[in-house]
């Protein structure tokens, strides 16, 4: 149950206090979209001293992208752009955070639960290992030849467009992956899709129905939610994304929404009234209202 988000900017967030257990230090949370059925999140957390944990296993696919400062895991030192990611049930491990380190840090399919470990549990697959990925000293790829879109399905590879896959779940299909959009790159149809989709900007800006996304800026939406006509600024842009699945593009040209219906107590015979609005996404106060709800 993780709501519509689109768009909010973090820096309108507030912070709670983040949700680790069994760790030494201290650390703050800005909530991007929260399940309050399963605990699922997307946060970005803030090391508000050196911080330190022991080795174990989570409650939840958990993936941590390194924005700022420097993390030690195991015997690997990460520091802007690297990424880790440790499904559910699999031993991390002993982990120590620079004081000031900001992270992305993804939750999924559960809570905050940890247990001190230094074994996998009983329940983990065979494919299902620790990921360390140093994105800085990765290629770009191509979305022609290297998306984990299936194309097959629908959805045609528009040029300009580049990734690198961070992790990707060889059952379920559930990806995390860097994407890179050339200066002025142009997708204009909307588009909806089969599974979840949700993106943190990490440079430049692109414009889309939703409104215009910068550094810090980021969205959360459901599957089959219609979205699109996007174009990136003139420095490119460069974002996360996370997919729950297989990713497939299903197009519609004149896209629009409409609300229908007969006024009953209200319109331009009834002073003072107004008129209902379409449903809108979460957006925060940076993001405004979008320019034209009915474009959806």
């Amino acid at each position: 149950m993780r709501p519509h988000v689109e768009l909010i900017d973090a820096e309108d967030l507030i912070w709670h206090i983040a949700e680790f257990e069994h760790a030494t230090g201290s650390a703050q949370q800005q909530n991007l979209c929260y399940d309050e059925e399963d605990g699922s999140v997307s946060a970005r957390v803030k090391f508000t001293s050196d911080w330190q944990r022991p080795s174990g296993t989570h409650n939840a696919l958990t993936e941590w992208y390194i924005l700022e400062g420097e993390v030690t895991l195991g015997d690997q030192t990460l520091v802007a752009g690297d990424y880790w990611a440790a499904p559910k049930g699999v031993c991390a491990p002993a982990i120590s955070v620079k004081k000031d380190t900001l992270i992305l840090l993804f939750r999924e399919y559960g809570d905050w639960q940890f247990e001190p470990s230094s074994v996998d549990k009983d329940f983990v697959r065979e494919d299902q290992k620790l990921v360390v990925a140093h994105s800085s000293k990765m290629d770009w790829i191509d979305v022609e030849s290297g998306s984990p879109m299936r194309f097959d399905l629908g959805g045609t590879p528009v040029p300009g467009l580049y990734i690198k896959m961070l992790y990707r779940d060889k059952k379920t299909g559930f990806y995390t992956r860097l994407i890179k959009a050339k200066p002025g790159w142009r997708e204009h149809p909307l588009a909806h899709h089969p599974v979840f989709e949700e993106a943190y900007c990490l440079e430049g800006s692109f414009d889309y129905n939703y409104g215009k996304m910068w550094p810090g800026t980021y969205f959360f939406r459901p599957a089959l939610v219609r979205h699109g006509d996007f174009t990136a600024g003139d420095e490119g842009t460069v974002w996360l994304l996370r997919c729950d699945g297989d990713l497939v593009d299903w197009y519609t040209d004149n896209a629009k929404v409409e609300m229908h219906g007969d006024p009953v107590n209200w319109g331009p015979d009834y002073p003072h009234t107004l008129e209902p609005v379409l449903l809108q996404p979460v957006r925060s106060r940076s993001i405004g209202a979008m320019d034209d709800p009915s474009y959806q």
